[in-house]
C-alpha cells in the first residue's frame, strides 16, 4: 500500500497545477505597434497571463510610421494574428473587419466596460469590435495657468474669449499654442467632433455622399480659423517643423503656453523644467466650430480576435482575463487615465481633468471624426493642411482638397454611395 501511495504522489506531483492546465505549452501571437505593446500595462498583463496559464505569448511588431502599411500586407498574405491591437480609427478600414474579426457582443465582460469606453468600440451597427484593454485621456486645451495668472488672465469660456486670450498672449511674447504640424494629425479631429457628434445628420449625410466637407460652414470656419491663427503668430513661429518630441520642451519652458493634447501625455511624455504638471490646467478645445468648445472623450486601442485562426478559445481567453477587475486593475495600477472598466480603482485620476470635470461633462465628445467618418484620414489631413500653411492653397482650397481624398479613401473602402 505504502509503495502505491507513493507512485500516486509522484504521478499527481507531474501534472500540471490550476490554470496551467491544458494550456501551458500553447501560444497566441499578438500585433501591435511596438511602442503601444510595450507600454507598462501590457507588459504587465502579459506577464500575468503567462503566470496564471502557462501560454505564451509570442508579440509582432512593427515601428509606429510603417505600423498600418507592414500589417496590412501581412494581412493580405494570410499572415493574420491571433489578437490585432488597432484603434477605432478610419486605418482599420484595411483589414477587412467584416471578415477578419470576430463581433464580441456576447462576451462575459461587455457589462464590465463604462459607458463611454463601450461606445468608442461599436461600429455603426452598434457591434462590438474589440476589448477596449489601454489608457482613456480626455483630450482638450491644456493650459500654463501659472503663465496666465501672473499676466492676469484666465481660461477661456468661448471662442471670443479664446481669441482675445491669443491676441494678449502674443501680446505679452508668448507662443499662445504648441502646435506641431511634423507629424501630428489629431488637432483638426478635435474641431471636427461636435460637427458631427453634436449634428448625427451630417455623418449619416456624408458617410452615404450626399453632402461634403465644402456644405457644413463649420468646416470652412475651422479652415479659416487656423489659417488665421497662424498668420497671427499664435501657432508659434515654427508649427510646421515642431515635432510631437518638441511639445514637452516648449511647454515646460514657458515658451509655449497651451497646446492642444490629452491628460495621459502629461504622465508619459512631459518633462518637467522651469515648470510642471502642477502648474497646467485644462479648458476645452476652441477652432470655431463650438462655441463653447469641446473635448474629445477617449481614443482606445482596441483588442480584436482573428475569427479565422486556430487559437480563438485562448484569444477570447486572453480577453476575458484582461477584463477581469483583479487584473487589469494590477495592469493600470498606478497609471494616470480615466477609468475603461467599471471596477477600475487602482488607476491616477488626472487632477486636471479633475479640476475641469464640470466644463468636461458639459462639453465632452465622444471621438466621431476619426472613428466614424468613412474615409476620414489624419494623416491625410495634416498634408493638407501644412500646405495651406504654407499658402500652397487656402482654406477653401484646403477644404476641397480633404473632401477629395476623404471620398476617393472611401471609395477603395468599398462604401455604398462612393
Amino acid at each position: 500500500m505504502k509503495k502505491f501511495l507513493a507512485l500516486l504522489l509522484s504521478a499527481l506531483m507531474l501534472l500540471p497545477l490550476g490554470g496551467c492546465a491544458g494550456r501551458s505549452g500553447k501560444t497566441i501571437t499578438v500585433m501591435g505597434k511596438k511602442s503601444d505593446l510595450d507600454k507598462s500595462y501590457m507588459r504587465e498583463i502579459f506577464s500575468l497571463y503567462k503566470k496564471e496559464t502557462g501560454t505564451k505569448i509570442k508579440l509582432i511588431t512593427y515601428s509606429d510610421e510603417e505600423y498600418e502599411e507592414r500589417a496590412a500586407e501581412a494581412f493580405a498574405a494570410g499572415d493574420v494574428p491571433d489578437i490585432f491591437q488597432h484603434f477605432h480609427n478610419a486605418d482599420l478600414g484595411r483589414f477587412d473587419i467584416e471578415n477578419n474579426f470576430m463581433y464580441l457582443n456576447d462576451q462575459p465582460w461587455i457589462d464590465e466596460l463604462t459607458d463611454s469606453a463601450r461606445a468608442y468600440c461599436e461600429n455603426a451597427d452598434g457591434n462590438i469590435l474589440g476589448l477596449p484593454f489601454w489608457e482613456n485621456s480626455v483630450s482638450g486645451c491644456y493650459y500654463n495657468k501659472t503663465i496666465l495668472e501672473s499676466l492676469g488672465l484666465r481660461p477661456a469660456a468661448t471662442q471670443a474669449e479664446f481669441d482675445t486670450l491669443c491676441a494678449a498672449l502674443v501680446s505679452a511674447g508668448y507662443t499662445p499654442i504648441c502646435w506641431a504640424s511634423d507629424g501630428c494629425s489629431w488637432m483638426t479631429q478635435f474641431a471636427l467632433d461636435p460637427i458631427f457628434a453634436d449634428n448625427p445628420d451630417n455623418l449619416e449625410r456624408i458617410n452615404r455622399n450626399a453632402i461634403s466637407y465644402a456644405d457644413l460652414p463649420e468646416v470652412k470656419a475651422m479652415a479659416e480659423w487656423i489659417y488665421n491663427a497662424n498668420e497671427k503668430g499664435w501657432l508659434g513661429p515654427d508649427a510646421l517643423n515642431t515635432k510631437r518630441s518638441d511639445i514637452s520642451k516648449r511647454l515646460s519652458s514657458g515658451n509655449a503656453v497651451m497646446t492642444f493634447i490629452w491628460d495621459t501625455w502629461f504622465y508619459t511624455d512631459f518633462k518637467a523644467d522651469k515648470y510642471s504638471v502642477d502648474d497646467f490646467g485644462l479648458m476645452p478645445v476652441f477652432m470655431n466650430t463650438a462655441d463653447g468648445g469641446t473635448y474629445e472623450g477617449g481614443n482606445l486601442n482596441m483588442l480584436m480576435v482573428n475569427k479565422n485562426g486556430e487559437n480563438v478559445e485562448d484569444a477570447l481567453d486572453f480577453l476575458s482575463f484582461c477584463a477581469t477587475p483583479e487584473n487589469y486593475n494590477a495592469a493600470f495600477d498606478g497609471i494616470s487615465t480615466v477609468s475603461v472598466f467599471k471596477g477600475q480603482t487602482t488607476n491616477i485620476q488626472s487632477r486636471m481633468v479633475v479640476d475641469a470635470r464640470a466644463s468636461v461633462g458639459a462639453h465632452e465628445r465622444v471621438s466621431v471624426a476619426a472613428s466614424r467618418i468613412i474615409g476620414y484620414s489624419g494623416d491625410s489631413v495634416l498634408l493638407d493642411l501644412n500646405d495651406m500653411l504654407r499658402k500652397k492653397t487656402d482654406p477653401a482650397g484646403f477644404v476641397a482638397a480633404i473632401d477629395e481624398k476623404r471620398k476617393l479613401e472611401a471609395k477603395n473602402e468599398g462604401a455604398e454611395g462612393f
